[in-house]
């Protein structure tokens, strides 16, 4: 049985926890504070804070796991990546006082104080810019760094940027875009074949769901004379599918997955081609 890690709690934990359920992957626990629990019955979840995944992955404590990139990046540990699950999307971002004269990062003067959570990648970052500046590491609450003078500048995660202008900081340039992802070991050689196959189900499990969450399926009885129109409304994955109806005469059945945005046009342009009986459903997954 492959031990999958996720993150214990916060919003990563939360989201990772709905898009496994949704794959038929249920988290089956023995309570809120089990650090083990079964996976649908075919895997086990070791719950872990979600900056020490790429660790455990790296040195095979667990055969694969979903963090964030950024926490990836900052681990500097051998993992690859398997799939990007889309959820979690924030983007690590340096800030600056907005008084402070600096709008872009060629800006930031020599030997400016960065204070930031990931240490790391500011510093490679602040390198590949060609910017001398003392990275100082803190634990959290960045936003208030250059406020009681332990820096200059901030590099912190930013998801609207709200945060940053509550507290008088300028969003100055992006580091890096973060997303969930599942990862295993780089060279993976402690699985085997089967377990290897395993790991790519799983993937494309999780694919399945994230593709059916942006997609419905539509169906419409629509005349028959109108269907040139109506493959031009509702292409589908490869067309729609067309069914004649039992003593339908000059109408037929449409079926076809459709963007769930704008799916409302959608609707709109199907009544104007004098489509009926439109229903409109949810997808659970969607293979590739």
């Amino acid at each position: 049985m492959l031990k999958i890690a996720l993150p214990n709690k916060g919003r990563l934990a939360d989201e990772a926890r709905d898009l496994f359920r949704d794959a038929g992957l249920e988290i089956r626990a023995r309570g809120d504070r089990a650090l083990t629990a079964s996976l649908g019955g075919e895997f086990q979840a070791l719950f872990v804070r979600a900056q020490d995944i790429p660790e455990f992955v790296a040195d095979g404590a667990a055969d694969a796991g979903v963090t964030g990139w950024d926490l990836v990046r900052e681990s500097g540990r051998p993992v690859r990546v398997v799939a990007d699950l889309e959820f979690g999307r924030c983007r690590l971002a340096v800030a600056a006082r907005e008084d402070s004269g600096i709008q872009r990062v060629a800006d930031v003067p020599s030997g400016t104080r960065v204070a930031t959570t990931f240490p790391r990648i500011t510093a490679a970052f602040f390198a590949e810019n060609d910017r001398a500046v003392e990275v100082v590491p803190i634990s959290g609450a960045a936003e208030i760094a250059p406020h009681i003078g332990i820096a200059d500048v901030i590099v912190d995660l930013v998801s609207t940027g709200s945060t940053l202008r509550v507290n008088g900081l300028r969003e100055v340039a992006t580091v890096l875009e973060s997303t969930a992802r599942l990862i295993v070991a780089d060279d993976a050689s402690h699985l085997d074949e089967v377990q290897h196959q395993a790991v790519e189900e799983l993937a494309a499990a999780l694919l399945s769901v994230l593709r059916a969450r942006s997609q419905r399926y539509l169906m419409a009885n629509v005349p028959r004379d109108q269907m040139p129109r109506v493959r031009e409304v509702m292409p589908g994955l490869n067309g729609p599918t067309v069914i004649d109806i039992l003593n339908g005469g000059t109408m037929v059945a449409v079926h076809a997955v459709v963007p769930a945005a704008g799916v409302y046009r959608t609707i709109a342009r199907l009544k104007a081609l004098g489509a009926e009986g439109i229903l409109i459903t949810r997808i659970e997954r969607l293979m590739a």
